[in-house]
């Protein structure tokens, strides 16, 4: 039997390695599937059962499977559930990923500062970050959507402002632990500047538990977006998940169906974005992948 060459013996880059361990993960495979099942829904879903969820189309709470027009059922005003539940999907999903997207970028852009200059600036973010902690999250959102029109984007920006501080700490331990290494101290040596240092040599590093967590902040933001439409400060001219269950909350004993199948939705997306998330964080783990 031949020796094994040389070749053979090449290490497997960390992405091929966690793309690898991301694979052997059912549930986190699971999850990707039932996601890209609710985005495939919520874009092409239109193409197939066309319908205003705006418009008045049959009669109020009419259940589901009843009329053969309507599988969903209507709500109380006889809007049609299933085309509420295709139209409002991309809204939705886009205030998960805008908020998320600006939750990384404030949290990351403090936390990497914090964490690499220390001194005065990391004491004068952390002051910063600890101000925005213990403001109630919810009801500080309530007022920038209330102070600023409803909307879809002003919806995501609040929600991003006020979610972006664990973040931040996050980026922070993570710099703080990387700078001090080998290869940031060559990097200084050859006469690299801070800024590359930060964002060319440190923070690529620091990336993997970034990732899980600004998948985890895609799932809070859709929840947080849900609860703000539920509380009547979503935008009304965008049909969402969440604005069908605040439209239709005070008629749940007498119609479970309106509520039921948005909060589905609502509870689908989140377990799958938790799932993903759970799997990234295992195959991003360098003691599962040795064992």
């Amino acid at each position: 039997m031949s020796e094994p060459t040389s070749s053979e013996y090449v290490a497997e880059s960390p992405a091929r390695e966690a793309w690898r361990m991301y694979r052997r993960n059912l549930p986190a495979v699971a999850g990707a599937v039932i996601l890209l099942a609710i985005v495939a829904a919520t874009l092409y879903g239109s193409f197939f059962y066309a319908g205003d969820p705006f418009d008045i189309v049959w009669a109020p709470h009419e259940m589901p499977g009843v009329e053969p027009g309507f599988p969903l059922g209507t709500d109380y005003l006889g809007r049609d559930i299933l085309a509420g539940l295709l139209t409002g999907g991309a809204p939705t999903l886009t205030v998960g990923l805008a908020a998320a997207a600006i939750t990384m970028v404030i949290g990351v852009a403090l936390g990497a500062l914090a964490g690499y200059y220390g001194g005065w600036v990391d004491t004068l973010l952390m002051r910063v970050t600890e101000f925005f902690q213990v403001l109630p999250a919810l009801l500080f959102a309530m007022v920038l959507v209330t102070l600023f029109s409803p909307s879809i984007w002003t919806i995501a920006a609040a929600i991003g402002v006020v979610s972006w501080p664990q973040t931040a700490r996050l980026t922070r331990a993570e710099f703080l632990k990387i700078k001090e290494l080998e290869y940031v101290t060559a990097a200084r040596a050859i006469g690299a500047r801070n800024k590359r240092i930060i964002w060319k040599v440190i923070l690529p590093n620091a990336a993997a538990p970034l990732i899980v967590s600004a998948t985890l902040t895609i799932g809070v933001a859709i929840l947080f977006e849900a609860g703000l439409s539920f509380l009547g400060l979503g935008d009304p001219n965008q049909m969402s998940w969440g604005l069908m269950i605040g439209a239709n909350r005070e008629y749940i004993l007498d119609a479970w169906w309106p509520v039921t199948f948005p909060g589905l939705a609502i509870f689908l997306t989140v377990f799958a974005v938790s799932l993903i998330g759970d799997g990234l964080n295992d195959a991003f783990n360098p003691k599962l992948r040795e064992r």
